[in-house]
């Protein structure tokens, strides 16, 4: 057979990885907002004397790499996306993105449980005004940014509802969205540590607040780790292994083998071996499965004889 007509029975491995997804701009508007932010919390940490405004810009900075870690995730997996060493194309960057943001998450926890206990044991003065105000400036900048890649707004619209399915299953961009929520909690609880410290004379609700944001922000990573974690290690979708047994079986065609695994966010890829005395031809098995799963963008199909 002549090269040129193989390239009918050949496909690409792309499967729209090559796409410049939303979640892309959006991380790298929130990255540029989030430095801007830390710089300016830092600054005035130095300037106030405020340990506890300081602990947030350095908040915000871990939040920074982890974003630009997504941004990057995002850029590579477009990039590499026809490259031929990837064997289902660059979905799992993605994932491996989020991956490793949930690990950073949990490390700035741990931090955080390090730096209260601290100061449950050695207080720190705080400058009250200038800290509540840089504080729900942070605040603020947290909410714009928590709305920029949140599925608020259109995204969330009954007429974008496909779209919204890809954005579930946007590790990455989950990643980031989890992170600027985490900076909304810790300035949140910052603000009402200092108010109760101004106002109430209660110092000790600064650390306090610090253990009870990292236990949240603990939950959070542990929930992205696992979803991830799935991705990479291609743990079996037993729902869609349902649909495509139904798409498949009939009387005397039953399904002896079958694997079905995330390739990338919202996107599967499927491998069938099918016993029947009469077997179809793989095209159409491959056909009747599409057909019920949308998502499975990589079937094979084995059809084997039953003697």
């Amino acid at each position: 057979m002549h090269h040129e007509r193989l390239d009918h029975w050949q496909h690409n491995h792309i499967f729209g990885q090559d796409l410049k997804r939303s979640g892309e701009i959006r991380t790298l508007i929130v990255v540029g907002l989030t430095l801007a932010m830390m710089a300016w919390e830092i600054l005035a940490g130095i300037v106030y004397g405020s340990m506890a405004l300081l602990a947030d810009g350095l908040h915000m900075g871990s939040h920074a790499v982890a974003l630009g870690i997504a941004a990057f995730a995002y850029a590579y997996a477009r990039k590499n996306a026809g490259n031929a060493r990837f064997s289902f194309g660059t979905g799992k960057v993605n994932a491996l993105g989020g991956f490793t943001g949930a690990i950073l998450l949990a490390v700035f926890a741990l931090y955080m449980v390090i730096e209260s206990v601290g100061r449950f044991i050695q207080p720190v003065p705080i400058s009250f005004d200038g800290a509540i105000f840089v504080a729900i400036i942070g605040l603020v900048v947290n909410g714009v940014s928590a709305w920029i890649l949140g599925d608020a707004g259109h995204d969330h619209g009954h007429s974008h509802g496909h779209d919204h399915g890809h954005h579930h299953h946007d590790h990455n961009r989950r990643a980031a969205y989890l992170h600027v929520l985490a900076d909304a909690l810790t300035s949140v609880l910052a603000i009402v540590a200092l108010v109760a410290g101004k106002y109430a004379g209660w110092n000790w609700m600064d650390p306090m607040m610090g253990i009870i944001g990292a236990i949240l922000v603990t939950r959070w990573s542990w929930h992205l780790l696992k979803d991830t974690s799935k991705v990479l290690l291609d743990e079996q979708h037993q729902d869609m292994e349902e649909t495509v047994k139904l798409a498949v079986e009939d009387d005397d065609a039953k399904v002896s083998d079958l694997h079905v695994w995330a390739i990338g966010p919202n996107i599967h890829a499927a491998i069938v071996s099918v016993v029947s005395h009469q077997p179809e031809s793989p095209t159409v098995y491959k056909e009747r499965i599409q057909a019920r799963c949308h998502s499975l963008v990589h079937v094979t199909v084995e059809p084997l004889r039953c003697e």
